[in-house]
């Protein structure tokens, strides 16, 4: 799957391999909550998440962004104080879990159509547009479906 132009049809396949036994090959996030997770950085690009602020210095900001546009993965085992791996599950099932995830990256795309100029805050990358906005989702879903094997 080429991560460049990721599309949600091709995530939800990948998705639909997961079980709720899914066993990560690092870090401690359930199957269920590293989709919750997914689910959470997308209301972070939307402006939904109100309480963070940058965590990195405005210096480092522009090298942080440098990151997004490289062909460089994401470290394993990151700890982000925003995105607590041990985070309350909030739906019933993994299943569920997968359909907020899809009805949130639909919104994702409808936001960023209707305000194409609009940036949001990211703790660790600073304001985002819609492009490096998807630059970071492609870098992070891939980076979590490695963690549970969904892909290579």
């Amino acid at each position: 799957m080429d991560f460049k132009d990721v599309q949600l049809k091709d995530i939800l396949e990948l998705m639909d391999q997961l079980e709720h036994s899914s066993q990560p090959n690092w870090g401690s996030m359930s199957a269920q909550r590293m989709v919750e997770h997914l689910t959470d950085t997308l209301d972070l690009s939307m402006g939904n998440i109100k309480d963070i602020h940058q965590e990195i210095s405005p210096e480092k900001v522009e090298r942080a962004k440098g990151f997004l546009l490289s062909e460089h993965p994401m470290p394993k085992n990151f700890e982000a104080s925003f995105a607590p791996s041990d985070a309350r599950i909030r739906n019933e099932s993994l299943e569920l879990a997968i359909d907020e995830f899809a009805l949130k990256w639909i919104e994702f795309e409808y936001f960023f159509n209707e305000n194409p100029q609009t940036k949001t805050l990211h703790p660790n990358f600073g304001k985002l547009d819609k492009i490096l906005w998807q630059k970071l989702n492609a870098k992070h879903i891939k980076h979590h479906f490695e963690q549970f094997e969904l892909v290579q």
